[in-house]
C-alpha cells in the first residue's frame, strides 16, 4: 500500500473515531500520536485530519448539494460520509493531488470499507464536485 493510501486510510480512522466517539478530531489525531501502540500517524494524515476539520461546514455543504437522491449527510453510512469529506478536501484544499487520483483513492477505500453501492455513489458526489472544482477553488 502506498504512503498516501495508508495515510488516507489512517486518516479515515481518526474521523471516523473522532465521530462516533463524539470527540473532536484534533483531539483524536493527537491521542493517536502520542500513542505507542497505533499505527503512526502521518504528516500527511494529519493535514487531511486537520484540513477537513477546519474546511468542514464548506466541505459538507458540497456533499449535500451533489448528493444523490434522498441522502443526507446524516443519512450516509458513516465511512461513506468521511471518505466524501476527504476526498472534497483532497479536490479543493490539496494542490498537488490531481482530481482524479483523489476520486479513486476515495472509491478505492469505498470498496474496501464500505456497501457494495458505496463506490458508485462516492465516485458520483466526488466526480460531481470535481466537474466544478476550478471554479470553487477560485472562491476559496
Amino acid at each position: 500500500m502506498r504512503a498516501r493510501t495508508k495515510a488516507r486510510k489512517r486518516a479515515l480512522d481518526i474521523l471516523f473515531e473522532s465521530e462516533a466517539r463524539g470527540d473532536a478530531p484534533g483531539a483524536v489525531l493527537a491521542q493517536r500520536r502520542e500513542t505507542d501502540d497505533a499505527p503512526p500517524v502521518s504528516d500527511y494524515a494529519a493535514l487531511i485530519v486537520e484540513g477537513v476539520t477546519a474546511h468542514l461546514t464548506r466541505i459538507d455543504q458540497l456533499i449535500t448539494e451533489h448528493a444523490e437522491g434522498d441522502w443526507t449527510i446524516d443519512r450516509m453510512p458513516a465511512v461513506d460520509r468521511t471518505l466524501l469529506r476527504i476526498g472534497v478536501f483532497e479536490l479543493l484544499w490539496v494542490d498537488e493531488i490531481d482530481d482524479p487520483v483523489a476520486i479513486t483513492e476515495a472509491v478505492e477505500l469505498a470498496r474496501t470499507l464500505s456497501t457494495d453501492d458505496s463506490p458508485r455513489y462516492v465516485n458520483g458526489v466526488l466526480g460531481q464536485i470535481s466537474d466544478i472544482a476550478e471554479h470553487l477553488r477560485a472562491t476559496l
